[in-house]
């Protein structure tokens, strides 16, 4: 398996066209997309182009806004928009807010970032997670087929915190053409014991991947080329939705 990244990417505006923009420079270093390729975005430039952004001097703090401003620390400004990108508030203290995001993603900020997004007029913009990773990810599938007349998987990234264990690390929020999961159960291990609750998450283990060359500052390597990875024959590709825990069966909810 290898992993490369698309080099000399633009800044994303709205509007843009995703695919065509990394075909254009996947063209430009001499190279082009194959059978069997998957192609690993980050969730900013989707966001850029669908035109998730916020101004900030636009918003205007509600009251809840403002009373978990006071227990965060954070700008009420902030905390509106994401109230306004969420289900509801799973943990608030100083310096944390995780909420279940609209998208069913639990999470910190509901995803809300404004790190690589230039001001507009002077004006901080915020960045939302796209409001339909999934058909993001589609979207792009079938741009991709339309461009070069191959059709690649495509997983839409994000870098998140993980309860238990520190740092972020980058997990898939939107896929298309590939299993996002491996149900092992079954199978049998190395002594013949049988395998009763494995689930490997093979698009989280392919997001963490295309992050390590994607960065998290200013490295400008939004897009990743995963070639040579083939799924397991028994996994069916699946909307990234299908990795989300149901709130019933998380234990520490």
């Amino acid at each position: 398996m290898n992993l490369f990244a698309v080099q000399g990417m633009p800044s994303i505006r709205p509007g843009d066209d995703l695919a065509a923009l990394i075909v254009q420079q996947l063209h430009a270093a001499g190279e082009k997309l194959l059978h069997g390729d998957i192609v690993v975005v980050a969730q900013k430039i989707v966001s850029k182009a669908e035109g998730r952004l916020v101004k900030l001097s636009e918003v205007q703090p509600g009251e809840r806004a403002q009373e978990l401003a006071r227990i965060t620390g954070k700008d009420p400004r902030v905390v509106q928009v994401i109230l306004d990108d969420s289900r509801a508030v799973i943990r608030a203290r100083r310096g944390l807010l995780v909420v279940e995001q609209k998208g069913g993603w639990i999470c910190a900020n509901a995803g809300v970032d404004r790190s690589n997004i230039a001001p507009e007029d002077g004006e901080p913009l915020l960045a939302l997670l796209p409001a339909d990773p999934d058909a993001s990810a589609e979207g792009l599938r079938r741009r991709f087929a339309e461009l070069t007349g191959v059709t690649p998987a495509v997983l839409i990234i994000d870098s998140h915190g993980r309860a238990w264990r520190i740092g972020t690390a980058g997990v898939c929020i939107g896929c298309a053409g590939i299993p996002p999961l491996w149900n092992q159960r079954g199978l049998h291990d190395l002594y013949g014991y049988e395998l009763v609750s494995s689930e490997e998450c093979i698009a989280d283990e392919l997001a963490g991947a295309a992050s390590l060359l994607m960065g998290q500052s200013d490295e400008g390597r939004p897009a990743v080329i995963v070639r040579g990875y083939a799924p397991p024959a028994q996994a069916q590709p699946a909307p990234a939705v299908a990795i989300q825990r149901p709130a019933a069966q998380d234990a520490f909810r």
